[in-house]
């Protein structure tokens, strides 16, 4: 990706170093954190169930994993990032006569306090419709490419833009639909298939912001592949053969690694939010 010389954003609230509350004992794999992470979207601290531990636990100053070029280099490219997913969705509230209300994207180390409980850095970047925040703890990267197999600038960028699309979900009212649909389902897999939908959204989203990307000259060639790579590497079927050996299609979350990979796609492909709906028909 090319980001010198590129707009950062302006809204990005830096919390790393500073002090925070960890919890104690060890968390529960990826598995964990699906659990975590489906949690945090919905403002519940979903931290016991996967056995982190007590949540008051001491306070520490938290110390990043990354060296010193490292992380300036991943704080500048998600700051382009957001900043290029702003002009986006901008000029898209815009044509709908509209202003768009940015997310702001807080950096933290460890640990930090949400208003969708307790974030955490192996939770993984995560957007918080309760305080309209994105959470991001840079050394996210370093799991993507040691653990997940998704390296790469533009790999780290689609998960930033993934959660961007939760902010657009938010503001046009379909989370907060989905939400509700989920507490009045019938089962526990009908409730998943609603947050697959959501999730397999808010990939499309990333994909209109890719396609932007492209046409903006910060993607470089190879930049999609690396993009539509980190979607398929974030399945669940994939995340659930890694974690367990075998895939549970009822308590997919997040969609499979072919439906990731197939709407983030559709995205970047029309560059259409119309073309996003995966709300209509089977997706």
């Amino acid at each position: 990706m090319r980001i010198d010389g590129q707009e950062e954003s302006s809204n990005i609230e830096d919390r790393r170093g500073q002090r925070s509350r960890m919890p104690g004992g060890k968390g529960g794999g990826i598995i964990g954190l699906i659990i975590l992470l489906v949690g945090a979207y919905y403002g519940v601290d979903l931290s016991g169930v996967v056995g982190t531990g007590d949540l008051s636990g001491s306070s520490s100053a938290q110390t990043s994993t990354l060296d010193s070029q490292q992380e300036a280099h991943l704080r500048k490219l998600a700051g382009v990032t957001l900043g290029s997913t702003e002009k986006v969705w901008s000029s898209y509230f815009a044509q709908h006569n509209a202003q768009y209300k940015p997310t702001t994207m807080v950096l933290y180390t460890g640990g930090t306090s949400t208003a969708c409980g307790t974030g955490q850095a192996a939770m993984g970047p995560f957007y918080c419709p309760g305080d309209q925040k994105i959470y991001l703890d840079l050394s996210f990267y370093e799991d993507m490419k040691n653990k997940l197999g998704a390296a790469g600038d533009a790999a780290f960028a689609y998960v930033i833009a993934h959660e961007v699309g939760h902010h657009i979900q938010n503001l046009t009212g379909t989370l907060p639909k989905v939400h509700q649909a989920q507490q009045n389902a019938q089962s526990q897999a009908q409730a998943n298939a609603l947050s697959v939908k959501l999730e397999l959204q808010a990939d499309c989203y990333a994909g209109i912001w890719a396609k932007n990307a492209k046409d903006q000259n910060i993607f470089e060639a190879g930049d999609a592949e690396l993009a539509i790579s980190a979607a398929e590497s974030v399945g669940d079927d994939r995340l659930q053969k890694r974690s367990q050996g075998y895939a549970v299609p009822d308590s997919f979350t997040h969609g499979s690694s072919e439906q990731r990979m197939q709407w983030f796609q559709r995205g970047f492909n029309s560059g259409d939010i119309k073309q996003c709906n995966t709300f209509a028909g089977t997706v």
